[in-house]
């Protein structure tokens, strides 16, 4: 009972046990031959595209790789001398708002001691110019006392002239001149 089926390179053999095999993968020596140079061609072929393609792939990918990391870390590296520049500007802002305050209360402190030294220098002014006012007011107060004591004695002397004409006698004529000097009265001679 032998059947056979052909496909191909394939024979099916029902009988035989050990031609079986033989023939079901057909191991011939011719086969084996071709099947050996095509898995070293194959080898080869493989090796001369993994030195030609794979490696300058794996090389570009590599390199692209390691650019990437350059850029990461270049990045890092960029963000760290911000975080260093972003607290030197933080502490030198504050260092400068320190100093404006410190004008600041210096100018308050001198604005306040100009002031006080105007004040001051006004009141002594104001001292100075009553002072000279009292001096002048006492300067016009004696010159008003003298223009009035040159007055009496034109005033005496023309009494003297009336009474000597008159011949008024010598109790009279000290009537008048007591009349004449409380008419006048104290207050003109103390002022």
């Amino acid at each position: 009972m032998s059947s056979s089926l052909a496909n191909g390179n394939i024979l099916v053999m029902l009988s035989e046990g050990g031609n079986v095999w033989k023939r079901i993968f057909g191991l011939d020596a011719q086969t084996l031959f071709d099947t050996s140079v095509t898995l070293i061609a194959m080898l080869v072929l493989f090796m001369l595209l993994s030195y030609l393609l794979f490696n300058p792939a794996r090389e570009l990918i590599n390199k692209r790789k390691e650019l990437i990391e350059n850029d990461m870390e270049e990045a890092r590296k960029d963000k760290e001398q911000a975080a260093i520049y972003k607290e030197e500007y933080d502490s030198r802002l504050r260092e400068i708002q320190s100093e404006a305050d410190e004008i600041m209360s210096s100018t308050r402190k001198k604005a306040q001691k100009q002031e006080t030294e105007i004040v001051n220098e006004a009141k002594e002014e104001a001292g100075r110019i009553i002072k000279r006012a009292e001096k002048e007011a006492e300067l016009e107060k004696n010159k008003a006392r003298d223009e009035i004591k040159q007055e009496i004695i034109s005033v005496a002397t023309l009494m003297a002239g009336k009474m000597v004409s008159v011949s008024i006698d010598e109790a009279t004529q000290n009537e008048l001149i007591d009349t004449t000097l409380k008419e006048m009265g104290d207050k003109t001679w103390q002022n």
